[in-house]
């Protein structure tokens, strides 16, 4: 049995609590542990990815005990990419959040950024549905005391939005995995999908209730339109480094729908049939559309990012929503261009805020480092709206390239189409007030002189727009690595018998009957 696949969720949540009880007082050592740990995360999740490249499936039984009966942690070619995404990202955001200050801006910022790597580590690599929801709870419980995170009237509004939004996901969840159990008996991923294909079709009425439920939660985290009311505020109000952290949360609902809408109900299943096609892409369509308006009628930079945010899901949830290897390879690929340029996006808007008296789009003098900030800007927009030459470009191709030959390829090419346009138009007028009509404001005498943002903000900021390059330049070979992942999501079978078939403790030759 492999143990590296428990330390992405198991290092971090030892160095949380080791930073609070030994470092609480010590920024310095608070920063020094968090950032090497990180970098071990990137290690032990670079090795992870390699060895499932090859297609082996990675199976950890807790304490031994064989599924479904015991806690298991899968590691396929979809789930180490998106630890090692995690890892990635982790690192720069942390890198900023330690050259702007905002880690000391207020209590427990190491620790509560630690827990959240822990929750999100863990729902990718777990195989069983009632420990994705325990998952989800550290993720989010971390999240809310980061969303607070230095505090602030409009913040503490924010955050208690985002708190009563996620519990109603929450409660949903409950309620789902309360009747998935009912009807099965078993919420271990690879048991229910043997399950759930053995469900008659007089006998579907509760699974198919709790096939809508999980829907609902996924997409209220996926923030999928009419669910995303939390998203704007929250993202646009939480801390620069916090905000770029959520970019991969997000994502979290998209792999959650992808997982379970290919093993557990696949499109082909009686048992959901019409759930992907008849609910999923108007709503996916809808969310691109109403994202790029937001993009373009944004009153202020953040909440602009946020909206794009809102977009770019409902990019990524149009292509998974087709449920077709095509699609799926085509979400992969756009799922790890969002994360990268929603980050890019949210740290520019600190880089602004550092030189500006708020995040308003109205002429306002220049702000210091103003070169170096409109050019990182523009590749970051660029990049979202999806412009050539970078990964977003090719991202949009690959969906617009799956959709086609579909009954809806009109609606789903006119929509995206269209909504570039919008984001262009937003992007591009959010880029001239900040950047282009500041020269023609003249400071007043009273005005302070504004910092200019630390060198490894730049860094941090750089390092992320340089992984959106090797995303495109390496696009033929992560388009196909995508392709071999969706290959593997189709085809179920060598995951299912992985996780059933492993000898452990009360290990059994036949799941089918019941408990």
């Amino acid at each position: 049995m492999n143990h590296w696949i428990i330390a992405p969720v198991v290092l971090p949540a030892l160095l949380a609590p080791f930073i609070v009880l030994a470092a609480r007082y010590h920024i310095g050592i608070q920063r020094t542990l968090s950032v090497a740990g990180v970098l071990a995360l990137i290690g032990i999740a670079l090795g992870l990815a390699l060895q499932a490249s090859g297609g082996t499936i990675v199976l950890y039984q807790l304490s031994d005990w064989a599924a479904p009966f015991g806690i298991v942690l899968v590691g396929d070619r979809l789930s180490t990419l998106m630890v090692l995404l995690t890892a990635v990202l982790a690192l720069f955001v942390l890198l900023y959040a330690i050259s702007s200050g905002w880690d000391n801006r207020g209590r427990h910022f190491h620790a509560l950024f630690q827990f959240q790597l822990m929750g999100i580590m863990g729902a990718f690599l777990t195989g069983d549905l009632f420990n994705l929801f325990v998952f989800f709870e550290v993720l989010l419980i971390a999240s809310y005391g980061l969303m607070i995170h230095a505090g602030g009237n409009a913040r503490l509004r924010a955050g208690v939005q985002y708190v009563l939004y996620n519990l109603i996901g929450s409660t949903l969840f409950l309620f789902a995995l309360g009747s998935i159990y009912a009807e099965t008996g078993t919420l271990n991923m690879a048991d229910l999908a043997n399950r759930v294909a053995m469900i008659g079709p007089e006998d579907t009425v509760g699974i198919r209730v709790a096939a809508v439920l999980l829907l609902l939660v996924f997409s209220i985290k996926a923030a999928l339109v009419p669910l995303h009311f939390w998203l704007p505020s929250s993202y646009a109000e939480a801390p620069a480094p916090v905000a770029a952290l959520f970019a991969i949360m997000t994502k979290v609902g998209a792999y959650a729908i992808i997982r379970v809408y290919t093993m557990i109900f696949p499109p082909q299943l009686e048992v959901t049939s019409g759930l992907h096609d008849v609910w999923l892409l108007p709503a996916a369509l809808l969310s691109l559309a109403i994202g790029m308006i937001g993009v373009l009628a944004a009153k202020r930079l953040d909440r602009l990012v946020a909206f794009s945010v809102i977009g770019s899901m409902g990019m990524v949830l149009v292509s998974i929503a087709l449920f077709t290897p095509e699609g799926i390879a085509a979400a992969l690929y756009y799922i790890v261009h969002s994360t990268l340029a929603g980050a890019v996006l949210f740290l520019i808007s600190d880089l602004v805020r550092t030189g500006r008296a708020n995040l308003d789009l109205t002429p306002q003098p220049p702000v210091a480092g103003t070169a170096l900030t409109a050019g990182l800007f523009f590749v970051g927009a660029i990049a979202m709206a999806g412009l050539p030459p970078l990964s977003g470009f090719l991202g949009k191709l690959l969906v617009l390239d799956a959709a086609y030959g579909t009954d809806l390829v009109v609606w789903i090419w006119a929509i995206v189409l269209g909504s570039s346009l919008i984001s262009i138009i937003g992007f591009s007028r959010a880029g001239s007030i900040l950047f282009w009509k500041a020269h023609s404001v003249a400071p007043l005498d009273s005005d302070p002189p504004q910092p200019r943002p630390a060198t490894m903000s730049y860094v941090a900021v750089g390092g992320l727009v340089a992984l959106l390059v090797a995303h495109t330049a390496f696009a033929g070979q992560m388009h196909g690595y995508a392709v071999t992942m969706a290959e593997q999501l189709f085809a179920p079978e060598p995951y299912i018998s992985t996780v059933l078939d492993a000898p452990g403790k009360l290990s059994t030759p036949s799941t089918t009957g019941d408990y």
